[in-house]
This record gives structure tokens, sequence and C-alpha cells, in this order.
């Protein structure tokens, strides 16, 4: 597995904070190390077009299962970020111009990895007036040229300082599923997003159901940066207030000891219990363990999302 103590140089925004200890990762949390021909073979397409995945870049704990089976979350608009989120691993810093190219080699990789479903991510491009949403629009037009049946899973940056047709532009794509992660809960905002608004974020998730009804919204959160259960429970009514569809929640994962510090390992039978209130205030689907992640099975989420929306629609 990638090592996650990438030196502190890579964070200069962060050095000047004292270090976290890191500490003893509990058994449910431990991963086997990346390796086998699909590794290898993922990999591979990902260097020949020179992209970049979120999978290395944030240091996810299941990029060795994810890449194995041929899932890659990929990255667009470089891998310098203009944001400084103390739980990010993803490089703070002046980003390169983009790479006009990049939406033909995103769908060129897709096809020749097969893909029946895609999840693009993207850095925060604050330094660009639109965030980069034509960027997206034109990854997925592209995608959708290239593989007509491959479904698209978008998960966007909050496009803060932008006018409101940013976001019309990713809507109007039409992506399958728009996913835009609130992180954490509210009251943790200043110390881990300062850069964020939470109701802003709530907000954009909500606007783009209004615009079109027909793509899923998603939004996840961490837990063990300092939360309660309460809080937890909070965001969650907002999300559904937002009419947002699925929700993941998984644990946060300290990558140096230079970023935001691990409150606690948050135990299975609580994600347990996390799943079954979510459950219970309507999300149509639901991923909370230890090792999810926004894109983690995201393929055979869609499958079931479909499959939830359907079982509703039918018995309305």
């Amino acid at each position: 597995m990638r090592d996650l103590n990438i030196p502190a140089e890579r964070h200069p925004e962060k050095a000047h904070r004292p270090d976290n200890a890191q500490p003893k990762k509990p058994d449910w949390i431990r991963v086997k190390a990346p390796g086998g021909q699909g590794y290898a073979d993922t990999r591979k397409i990902m260097r020949e077009h020179g992209l970049v995945t979120v999978c290395e870049e944030a240091g996810c704990p299941n990029v060795g299962e994810c890449w194995s089976q041929g899932h890659a979350t990929m990255m667009i608009m470089g891998e310098i970020c203009t944001r400084g989120c103390t739980f990010c691993n993803i490089a703070t810093g002046r980003p390169d111009t983009l790479d006009v190219f990049e939406p033909g080699k995103v769908a060129d990789a897709v096809q020749k990895l097969g893909l029946n479903h895609v999840v693009i991510t993207s850095v925060d491009r604050d330094d660009l007036k639109d965030g980069g949403a034509e960027h997206f629009a034109q990854t997925i037009r592209a995608i959708r040229h290239r593989s007509p049946d491959t479904t698209i899973e978008i998960l966007t940056p909050d496009f803060l300082k932008c006018d409101a047709s940013a976001l019309e532009t990713v809507v109007e794509a039409k992506p399958d599923v728009f996913n835009h992660n609130l992180e954490t809960v509210p009251g943790l905002y200043p110390e881990v997003r300062p850069g964020a608004r939470y109701f802003h974020s709530l907000r954009l998730l909500q606007r783009v159901k209004e615009i079109d009804p027909t793509i899923f919204t998603k939004s996840g959160i961490m837990v063990g940066l300092g939360e309660d259960r309460q809080a937890v429970l909070q965001v969650m009514d907002d999300m559904r207030a937002a009419d947002i569809d699925f929700l993941t929640v998984g644990q946060y994962l300290q990558p140096t000891p230079k970023h935001h510090a691990v409150d606690r390992f948050v135990h299975p039978d609580e994600f347990a219990a996390y799943e079954k209130a979510a459950y219970g205030k309507g999300f149509l689907m639901v991923s909370a363990t230890p090792l999810t992640r926004s894109s983690y099975h995201a393929g055979d989420d869609f499958a079931q999302l479909q499959a939830a929306r359907n079982a509703r629609l039918n018995r309305a």
C-alpha cells in the first residue's frame, strides 16, 4: 500500500502546525497491500494517459482492491488544490493551466478499462472563473461519446466563488450521479474545512435536484474527527431536507502528523447504527463502514440506487 506518511514539504501550508500523533489503527482498518495483474494493468493505463487518480493522491486505503478490479477514480484539472483542508492529503498551491486534451484522455481510459460506471473528481480550482465547471462538462460529454453505456458519477468542488451558472453547466451535461461531500459536521468546519461553507454545500446539492430531478445526488462525511453522534444525525436530517439520495460515512484516517488528528476510531457497530438511522430518515442508499469512501464500490452502489428509486416509485 502507498505510504501515507508523505513529507511535510508536500503541504507547506501545514508546515507551521505542531505534529499530531498518529494512533495505531485497529484490526478492522487494516487492508492488504496492492498487487496483482489487475492492479498493474489499471496503473499502466493511468500512466499511459498521464492521468491523476484520487486513489493515489489522497492515499485511499482501498486502492489495492479497487485497482485490482479495474476501478479507479480519476481526478481532473491537475493534482494541486487551491484549498488547504486539514484532513486532506492532496497538495495545496498554485495549480497549472488546464489540459484541454484531458477530457479526451479520460474518455479513452474509460473505454480501455471497459468501465460500466466511472467516477470523476477534481481538486478545488478557485483560480478559475467557473471553478472548472466547463471542464467537468466536457469530460462528461467525451465519456458519453466514447462509452455511451457507461454511467457517470462526478464528485465536484463546491463552486463557492463562482456564478450560479457554473453549477448549471455541470448539471446540463447530465451526469448520472452528482456527488459533493460535506466531509464533516458544521461545528468542525472552521478547523477541518476552513475554505468551505456548510450551508453553501448543502444548497449546492439541493439546487442540483431543482435543476434536474432525475440526477441522483450523493454526499458523505468522515467520522473520528471529534464530532458526536447527535451532530452526525443532524447532518443526516439536513441532507434529507436537501433531498440528497445517497449518504456515505467513513472513518477519517490521518495522512501525516501535520494533518488533523484522529479523535478516535469508530467501531463497526457504530457504523451499522448510523446506517440503520440513515435508512430510517429516508435515504435511498447508505454506505457506512470504516473503509467507506465516496467512490468505494460506486458501480455496485449505483445499481442498488436505481433499484431503490424504482421500488419507491412503485410504492407511491
